[in-house]
């Protein structure tokens, strides 16, 4: 190539800059969204104040859902604006600042989107609940007159779901690292243990949770005399605390196993025996680790204190179920569902904080 050529390629205007991408569409969407989700939250606060009897509560209640509900329009005037700036930055022949404005009023236009998304799907939600008065959804599942009769013995029962898993989950941690050592222990000699170990494992994870309940609260007292008196509360702790051991003990082992065999090997060779090694290296390193699958364990052991009810055990589904049976109403059974909601989403709320936590230390943060 000629050196003349070369200075024309050099001297070659640029390519043209593409242009910003349009916002009026993705604006007159956000606006079309927006007002829908108007129309349905206002009807729906409507069906609201008509369900309640224009209780001043519901009226308030009300209000606020359809103050929330015109939101979007916010966001969706100011995606209009943004389109109206980047046309005239456009006409001006400035390009990058129209790119600007382009990105802003999109961005404000997929806000709005979202809000009146929320907003129709919030609706829907009430309207499906709240049409039919005095046969629907809501007066099914959210009757308060029959949730005022079955609270107080639902509440009392409810202590005994809460009593049962906590001392099971005292129980599980105990005997579930034990099965998780078995598992681990080395050499020929610890072989017999170690398959035993590993057949309870695969049992009691094979098995359903309320199968096990339903022969250890039936069957225990049949074939062992000397429990023919014992509460039934206790024979579904022990149930449960059999079931959970199982995968508590694979939790276990999955930490055990995550530790580098090196820091074993520096305890060893400073002198630690296997049990010193467990019990001051290995073991704390692991509990550590696996802290948030325990509690998703937990919190499945929380609500599988419900399966008790099959074995006539009084705790809240069991409370929940008669007074279902009574009114003609599944309204308790909601209560009973609300109170599991109640004490479970804490605890998951939890485990999201420290998995967040360990792994912001794990990158350094």
């Amino acid at each position: 190539m000629s050196p003349s050529n070369l200075v024309r390629d050099e001297l070659k205007t640029s390519a043209e800059p593409s242009q910003p991408k349009p916002v009026f569409n993705v604006a007159a969407i956000a606006l079309i969204m927006a007002v829908v989700g108007a129309a349905l939250m206002a009807f729906a606060a409507l069906l609201l104040v008509d369900y309640n009897d224009q209780n001043i509560i519901s009226i308030i209640v009300a209000i606020v859902f359809f103050v929330g509900s015109l939101y979007p329009f916010l966001p969706t005037v100011k995606s209009f604006a943004a389109g109206g700036q980047r046309s005239k930055l456009l006409a001006d022949k400035k390009v990058v600042p129209s790119r600007r404005a382009s990105a802003a009023g999109r961005e404000e236009a997929f806000i709005g989107m979202g809000y009146a998304g929320a907003a129709i799907i919030l609706s829907g939600v009430l309207i499906a609940g709240l049409t039919n008065k005095g046969s629907g959804i809501a007066f099914q599942y959210f009757t308060l007159r029959v949730w005022r009769l079955s609270f107080p013995e639902m509440i009392s029962a409810f202590w005994t779901n809460i009593w049962v898993a906590v001392v099971a989950q005292v129980i599980v941690l105990v005997f579930g690292l034990v099965l998780a050592i078995m598992r681990m222990l080395p050499g020929r000699a610890g072989a017999p243990l170690r398959l035993i170990a590993i057949v309870y494992c695969d049992i009691f994870r094979a098995v359903p949770a309320i199968v096990v309940i339903l022969l250890i609260v039936f069957g225990a007292p049949l074939a062992i005399p000397g429990l023919a008196r014992t509460n039934p509360v206790f024979l579904g702790i022990v149930a449960l605390s059999l079931t959970y051991s199982a995968y508590v003990a694979e939790v276990y082992r999955a930490g055990l196993a995550s530790i580098h065999p090196s820091q074993s090997g520096a305890a060893r060779s400073l002198g630690l025996s296997y049990g010193q090694t467990l019990r001051k290296v290995l073991v704390p390193q692991a509990v550590r680790r696996v802290i948030p699958p325990l509690l998703n364990d937990f919190i499945s052991l929380q609500k599988d204190t419900a399966l008790l009810s099959v074995a006539a055990i009084p705790e809240i589904l069991n409370v929940a179920t008669f007074w279902q049976s009574k009114t003609f109403n599944l309204s308790p059974i909601t209560l009973a569902a609300l109170g599991f909601i109640i004490i479970t989403i804490p605890q998951a709320r939890m485990v999201d904080w420290l998995i967040d936590r360990d792994a912001s230390r794990k990158a350094g943060g």
